[in-house]
């Protein structure tokens, strides 16, 4: 075609589709955004925005009953459970939920409906048909198939319907003991569920190193009572019809059967939430434009550019293909997705080469404590065959563990036998501050000893990573 509607067209409005969108607006590039969804895509309305509003309150009211222990007379604290979800919703609203005025207002068009290519260089939306030079596809993920026979029919629901419960479940089950499941099983039992999570591997979060797992499972089981089943598998759901609470309210109650050890057994519950994952988004006739594709996602380049070099993708629909070995973990993260999503617009904008480095991008559990991660696990290493070494030292070594009177969690670094850092895990209340300057020196070679002989403040977690670097530069 000669001529273009478009110079850009933006599938997908989460952050990766915003930014992109919003970059080529700013350079010039009459562009315009479709949106099959709510504006601003998962981040802000599903996932990310709720999960840390909603987290934020439990954990500030379970941390204050906690409190008692320090003299806070908090034993008899309650929540207004409407309140809470009006702090939801306002949590969203100021983050951009389903609004289209800042990319109006960035210079993009916008328009909503499913995208479908028709050629390599058009699209339909709806009854309407856009051209363009360049497209970017943005689209994200959907929640797999967790192979649960019975779960539509039962009325399991997903980990982000949880936000908008009328009330909190009373007994609840988690499918899944990943980052996801982590995090809502904490955030229900401390609301006050009754919750059993099951994981079908043998440990909680799979991904992370064991000792990880380990400090998130004790909580659970000590603090929050909270039943994990690990090595369990999920098999079948169904309504069992409605039972009687002890305050006289009746409530729908689910069965669940599950493979543990050899044995199916069964629990019944009033909830089940599936965070068993999800799988990039490609339903968009990507054959039609010559766009290869797998169940990984939409393959492209190092600079995110896909097989029709006029396409990029960005996000959780991306699936990079490397022409070498490249040492990144699998994560999926807003940062990534914004990094991804800018590096495919520069090179739109300005026909570049500018390529992807995915050193030091951090996989994150926002439970208490934290989970923070970046590089290569233990079991990783032994996985490639890796020479390395690795030290991991309790927070329990430094005096912050005292004032805070918090002793279960660590730092481990891992490096290669040249000293360089490769991979790191802090388990700790800030976690994610922590591992910023171990992010740093993975981006820019700073060395162990600049990390060890580093002034850190002395009463703060800090401590233990000046700690790790010392003992880890001196083995």
């Amino acid at each position: 075609m000669k001529k273009f509607e478009y110079d850009l067209v933006v599938i997908g409005s989460g952050v990766a589709g915003g930014t992109a969108a919003k970059m080529a607006a700013g350079a010039g590039l009459k562009t315009v955004l479709i949106e099959a969804g709510n504006w601003g895509g998962t981040n802000s309305n599903r996932r990310d925005i709720p999960y840390a509003a909603a987290s934020h309150f439990s954990q500030t009211f379970f941390g204050a009953i906690e409190a008692s222990k320090f003299g806070l007379s908090s034993t008899s604290l309650r929540y207004n459970y409407p309140s809470v979800l009006n702090w939801n919703l306002v949590a969203k609203k100021r983050a951009g939920a389903n609004s289209k005025k800042e990319y109006e207002d960035a210079g993009v068009k916008c328009v909503s409906g499913f995208a479908q290519f028709i050629s390599p260089y058009e699209i339909s939306v709806g009854d309407e048909t856009i051209s363009a030079k360049k497209f970017i596809i943005a689209t994200g993920s959907t929640p797999t198939d967790p192979g649960i026979t019975g779960s539509a029919e039962a009325g399991c629901i997903l980990p982000e319907d949880v936000f908008a419960l009328r009330r909190i479940p009373k007994v609840v089950m988690v499918v899944g003991g990943g980052s996801t499941g982590c995090e809502i099983a904490e955030y229900l039992a401390e609301m006050g569920s009754k919750v059993l999570i099951t994981e079908i591997s043998e440990r909680l979060l799979p991904k992370e190193d064991p000792e990880a797992g380990e400090v998130i499972e004790t909580r659970f089981a000590k603090t929050l009572g909270i039943k994990v089943l690990t090595s369990s598998r999920v098999v079948a759901t169904s309504k069992a019809g409605k039972e009687t609470l002890p305050s006289g309210r009746k409530t729908d109650v689910v069965k669940v059967q599950f493979m543990r050890g050899g044995q199916e057994k069964s629990v019944k519950v009033e909830a089940v939430i599936l965070a068993t994952g999800s799988e990039p988004a490609v339903d968009l006739g990507l054959s039609n434009a010559d766009v290869k594709f797998s169940a990984k996602g939409i393959q492209v380049n190092t600079m995110m550019q896909t097989s029709a070099k006029h396409i990029f993708a960005c996000g959780d629909v991306a699936n990079v293909v490397f022409d070498r070995h490249v040492d990144v973990a699998e994560i999926s993260s807003t940062e990534k997705a914004s990094y991804e999503a800018a590096t495919a617009a520069s090179n739109v904008v300005n026909r570049g080469k500018a390529l992807v480095d995915y050193r030091g991008f951090v996989r994150m559990t926002d439970t208490f404590p934290k989970v923070a991660s970046v590089g290569l696990t233990e079991d990783e290493c032994i996985a490639r065959d890796l020479k390395y070494k690795q030290v991991l030292v309790p927070l329990s070594s430094v005096e912050a563990s005292n004032v805070h009177e918090y002793q279960d969690g660590f730092v481990k670094l891992v490096t290669n036998r040249e000293g360089k850092i490769i991979g790191a895990t802090i388990v700790a209340p800030n976690a994610d501050l922590l591992i910023q300057e171990i992010v740093l020196s993975m981006r820019t070679d700073i060395k162990l000893v600049d990390i060890a002989t580093a002034p850190h403040v002395a009463l703060s977690f800090s401590e233990a990573v000046r700690l790790a670097a010392r003992r880890i530069s001196r083995g």
